[in-house]
């Protein structure tokens, strides 16, 4: 899990914040693609609750491999920071013509930290087409925290994608995302495999802020998405401007004011 290379920098970490997850496509070998189908077919076992990486994943081993990766280490460790244990991780096969789709979820309870969060990590090792069903996302709902699958009702919201990507592709996701395996209407089983990591560390300039400062920082966090009315989209503005303040150990960030003007309480501590 240690890398000098290959960190994100501020502008993708901030994309992060806003959009609540980091794609890379294309990035696993296709040989280690290979292999993953037949790994994925046999299955893996159980990985006990807040294992570290080390010893949940054997040197050599087909899950250290991936996680090796240059991009994926490094994208992993801008995130969650060195070290970070193993919730858990799970293989999802989507047989063809399934007929179902799973609700529209986030794999959380309801959870207000504000100062930590878990990465979740997704891996296709083959094409993902429009008709099998890829996961479909909500970008930007990872702060609007809900409880597991209290959101199973919305079939469709404004702004929501459905994963198309290329064999290789990896997607990093912050654990509040609403988020949900599509029915696939394809000849194919798609696989997918999931990883969960947890914090060790505090997550404080965890990336490469050789661009901290860059106005496009500020740009990506105050971006609106299609499925929150105006109003609402300011809220999640300010919760990504709390999110920002933590993880820069910056107490006075801001975006127009909003945060100041709020914690304004003269003569209080």
């Amino acid at each position: 899990m240690t890398t000098t290379k290959h960190l994100l920098t501020s502008v993708e970490v901030a994309r992060f914040v806003a959009n609540g997850f980091h794609r890379m496509d294309a990035i696993v070998p296709s040989d280690l693609n290979a292999e993953a189908i037949g790994i994925m077919e046999a299955g893996l076992g159980p990985v006990p609750y807040g294992t570290p990486v080390d010893e949940a994943y054997e040197p050599g081993s087909f899950t250290r491999r991936l996680l090796e990766i240059p991009a994926v280490a490094g994208a992993l460790r801008s995130l969650v920071g060195d070290d970070p244990t193993v919730d858990h991780h799970a293989i999802h096969i989507r047989e063809p013509h399934e007929g179902a789709a799973q609700p529209l979820h986030a794999d959380a309870i309801i959870d207000t930290r504000v100062d930590a969060f878990d990465v979740q990590l997704m891996y296709y090792p083959q094409e993902v087409t429009g008709t099998m069903g890829g996961t479909l996302s909500v970008p930007g709902s990872h702060l609007r925290r809900t409880n597991e699958s209290d959101t199973g009702r919305y079939q469709n919201l404004r702004g929501q994608t459905r994963l198309t990507c290329p064999a290789g592709t990896v997607v990093l996701l912050h654990h509040g995302i609403w988020h949900g395996g599509r029915r696939n209407d394809s000849d194919i089983r798609r696989y997918m495999y999931k990883i969960r990591f947890n914090p060790t560390v505090p997550q404080v300039r965890t990336w490469d802020v050789s661009d901290l400062d860059d106005p496009q920082v500020s740009a990506e966090l105050n971006v609106y998405h299609p499925w929150s009315e105006h109003a609402t989209s300011r809220l999640e503005v300010y919760n990504r401007i709390k999110m920002w303040r933590a993880l820069t150990n910056n107490p006075s960030f801001d975006i127009d004011y909003w945060a100041t003007r709020v914690a304004n309480r003269p003569g209080r501590v």
